[in-house]
């Protein structure tokens, strides 16, 4: 079974590879030299998460090649859509210019653009994964874990780099940076090379203007204050509608939440999370392109948590055998449609009202508040999983360990969890 030492330094693999097919993509199309993505450094990122969660989730659909390619279509998709909002946000002062098409932008070009991405990244995975898993096992597990370790320190250091100069970004500021460099002094050369690598790699970057930036609004935009309060909502929605599904359909009302306290689906809420940044740029196009692209990242993100929570808590919560059209039981096609349904009443309907009503959030409130709720759940969140983990393990080591194993015993037992969750089944693995 695969260890998080080696995803970690596949994520370094694929994305120093990912950085390689980016460059030859350029220097093909553009005829000349363009250091790629976000880091100076050789690595784009996108693709290593991309390869992990692929690692992750299509061995359990070995054999259903045309299924795998459109989990990798999906995988492939919603990473470019994370690296591209990451990079505007991190880069608050800074206009990217144009990018290359996307699918989820709802045109043909975007969507030739991403199955071409995602035919490569499939036949690499193929071909080359199981070459690359047979080399990374000869690698001595002390020399892997320095690499790793090594390789992550040198990417931080580069991501604070860029970062400073995009936080300082624009014109007035380059040419600044340009008569530092020339008096010698180091940080000037530094923050003009990277400044100019940049332009180089995104032609259409600038500098925003004061009127670009606008006045300072509460979670205006896409921003982290903004998705947490949509998670926060649409987990206490998620679990209130699941609870009288569950009871009004199937006649068992129990409990959906996904942590100890509070009634919080979190699956709901990363699922808002993951619609809201995937599906924004179709805001504009017709329900038909929502629904479809709803369709299968609602029904890849489904089969990736129900996959997480396997891997990391030898737990499954839900299991869909038993209905027709299922993925692995993890998912089906019924609740892909409802994904594709779901997908377009969120982007039409809700999103823009609840965006609207938390951007009215008075600035200094909202901002205290966002890392109130932060701080409370990320505390449930660590709790909770500590307790799952400890319901695992109770049964083949009853005896606690610690102090706070014998607080886990005594607060959360056998009775406590699953009262708490019904349906939780226990793999083993």
């Amino acid at each position: 079974m695969i260890n998080w030492l080696d995803l970690a330094l596949y994520l370094q693999i694929y994305s120093f590879l990912g950085w390689c097919t980016e460059v030859l993509y350029y220097a093909v199309t553009r005829r000349k030299f363009c250091n790629r993505g976000f880091l100076t450094t050789p690595f784009l990122l996108s693709y290593g998460a991309a390869f992990d969660l692929m690692i992750l989730t299509l061995p359990a659909l070995a054999g259903r090649y045309w299924l795998q390619f459109l989990f990798t279509m999906a995988i492939v998709s919603v990473s470019e859509s994370f690296a591209d909002h990451l990079n505007r946000r991190l880069g608050p002062k800074v206009n990217w210019g144009g990018e290359r098409p996307r699918v989820l932008e709802g045109s043909l070009r975007g969507l030739i653009s991403s199955a071409a991405v995602a035919a490569v990244c499939y036949i690499t995975y193929l071909v080359v994964h199981p070459l690359l898993l047979g080399v990374t096992t000869l690698i001595p597990p002390l020399v892997k874990t320095i690499a790793v370790w090594g390789l992550f320190a040198l990417m931080a250091a580069d991501f604070s780099g860029v970062l400073y100069t995009l936080r300082t970004g624009g014109a007035p500021a380059y040419e600044r940076r340009e008569a530092r460099s020339s008096e010698g002094r180091m940080a000037g050369r530094l923050t003009a090379a990277v400044w100019r690598r940049l332009q180089r790699a995104y032609p259409g970057i600038r500098g925003m203007t004061p009127e670009e930036q606008g006045a300072y609004t509460f979670a205006k935009g896409v921003c982290l204050d903004k998705l947490v309060w949509v998670f926060l909502t649409s987990a206490l929605l998620g679990d209130v509608i699941e609870t009288f599904w569950c009871g009004l359909v199937n006649g068992q009302w129990m409990s959906r939440s996904s942590v100890l306290y509070g009634p919080f689906s979190f699956v709901w809420g990363l699922g808002a999370v993951v619609l809201t940044v995937t599906l924004q740029r179709l805001a504009g196009r017709d329900s038909f392109f929502v629904f479809a692209a709803g369709f299968f990242i609602g029904g890849a993100y489904e089969y990736m948590c129900s996959v997480f929570t396997e891997l990391v808590f030898g737990t499954v919560f839900w299991d869909y055998s038993h209905m027709p059209l299922n993925i692995g039981g993890r998912t089906n096609v019924l609740f892909c449609f409802f994904w594709g349904v779901l997908a377009v009443f969120w982007i039409k309907v809700v999103y823009p009202r609840m965006s609207r009503l938390i951007e009215g959030f008075p600035a200094l409130t909202g901002k205290v508040m966002t890392w109130v709720v932060v701080f409370i759940m990320v505390c449930n969140g660590l709790l909770t999983c500590a307790a799952m983990l400890r319901y695992n393990t109770r049964a083949v080591r009853p005896q606690p360990a610690n102090a706070f194993e014998e607080f886990i015993d005594r607060q959360y037992g056998d009775g406590f969890m699953e009262h708490r969750w019904p349906n939780m089944i226990v793999t083993g693995k």
